[in-house]
């Protein structure tokens, strides 16, 4: 691990845009963070007594974070406002005129009960890039639905591709569709900043859970079309190429991918040790070994089950065969690869033992440089004074009167 620079970096791609973040819990938040990482400021707002309702899920940090929403919420500032009243609704108005890009997921129709809809904030800024989060298609039937992640990796098919073929469904371990969304609208958020460069006006983006988890079905979902069916599942297998997948040698499990027939005949021979495989006329060709798999994989299993990881491991990579250990999370965090990489930071944090807490960094370089980690998460409403008063020319006396009232 290690300490990132906390000084404000040269050549972010995003430097001076500013993002009002009226999201909550993954995939909203998840958009917005990546805006924030590519250096835009990104104003987060937050109820002032409860936060964001991720900041009670999962292991607690400090006082006011968890690891769950530390995950979603690096390169932010939170400031705290009750949007259910006059004064708070007002401020988010005022915000979103300095701002290029607003996101937020409230249910349907919510955004506009608070006046902060898209058509009543692009009146006041129409350069205003505007991202709705839904459930499922707002011009649809099911608009009202609210929308969650485990349900829509049922409804878009996604369980039924997981796992294997004697369990039944199964989710994935991360909640890949909100995931997915997020960068999906991301995606779609720097497209409407290009091209407000060349218009001058701002997009509505509208963005549903279930269109992008239906997307991400990919190649199995056009297979299931063409097939007139549904693909079988083959868990750590794959489904059209062995041997390829999770294997267990005598002392843990690596991945094996065999991708061609000279790596396969290498496997054989040079691996574990069994040229009468490669010989085997069932087995010449990886249409031949997919069509006898049956045959095939107790076999190389046997085979693997009786050598040591290590060994394995060695003989592959002199084989030129792509494999690697399966490593635990913990494990994989720590690996000298991530630390290398830089790819696990520790940030100062005022209410932990250490003083720090880890923040998983950015994925982009830019010009062979990572994207910094700027701004730890932020602590509930950390930055509400600082932004209300720089941004808005809130005074003490205003902000401890808003304070009284509840607004923040």
């Amino acid at each position: 691990m290690q300490t990132e620079n906390q000084g404000q970096p040269v050549g972010l791609p995003l430097a001076g845009v500013r993002v009002l973040d009226l999201s909550r819990i993954l995939a909203g938040p998840w958009s917005a963070m990546v805006l924030g990482d590519l250096g835009a400021e990104v104003i987060k707002v937050e109820h002032p007594d409860r936060g964001d309702d991720t900041r009670d899920w999962g292991v607690r940090i400090g006082q006011t974070e968890t690891a769950y929403f530390n995950s979603v919420n690096r390169n932010k500032r939170s400031i705290t406002l009750d949007l259910q009243t006059p004064e708070g609704q007002q401020i988010a108005r005022d915000l979103a005129r300095t701002c290029d890009v607003v996101v937020q997921n409230f249910k349907f129709g919510g955004a506009e009960k608070l006046g902060l809809g898209y058509e009543q904030l692009s009146a006041e800024n129409p350069r205003l890039i505007y991202c709705s989060i839904s459930g499922y298609d707002r011009t649809g039937p099911e608009a009202k639905r609210p929308g969650y992640d485990l349900v829509v990796q049922g409804e878009a098919g996604l369980m039924a591709l997981n796992g294997e073929a004697s369990q039944p469904p199964l989710k994935f371990g991360v909640a890949a569709v909100d995931l997915f969304t997020g960068m999906y609208s991301a995606q779609a958020m720097l497209a409407a900043l290009f091209q407000r460069e060349r218009s001058g006006r701002g997009r509505h983006i509208e963005m549903a859970l279930f269109d992008c988890g239906l997307m991400i079905t990919a190649y199995y979902g056009l297979e299931a079309l063409v097939m007139g069916e549904d693909p079988p599942r083959y868990g750590n297998d794959h489904p059209s190429i062995v041997p390829y997948g999770v294997f267990d040698a005598a002392d843990g499990p690596l991945v094996i991918t065999v991708g061609n027939n000279s790596q396969f005949e290498r496997f054989a021979r040079e691996v574990i040790e069994r040229p009468d495989l490669a010989d085997d006329a069932r087995y010449k060709t990886n249409i031949l070994r997919s069509q006898n798999r049956a045959a095939l994989l107790p076999e190389l299993k046997r085979e693997l089950g009786a050598r040591a990881r290590k060994l394995l491991l060695e003989r592959l990579a002199q084989a030129g065969i792509p494999c690697g250990e399966v490593a635990g999370l913990r494990e994989a965090l720590l690996s000298p690869r991530a630390t290398e990489a830089g790819l696990v930071t520790q940030q100062p944090h005022p209410h932990t033992e250490s003083g720090t807490t880890p923040v998983l960094a950015p994925p982009w370089r830019f010009d062979g440089e990572r994207m910094p980690v700027r701004r730890a998460p932020p602590q509930l409403g950390e930055g509400t004074r600082e932004l209300l008063g720089a941004t808005l020319g809130y005074t003490d006396e205003q902000l401890e009167q808003l304070k009284e009232k509840g607004v923040i």
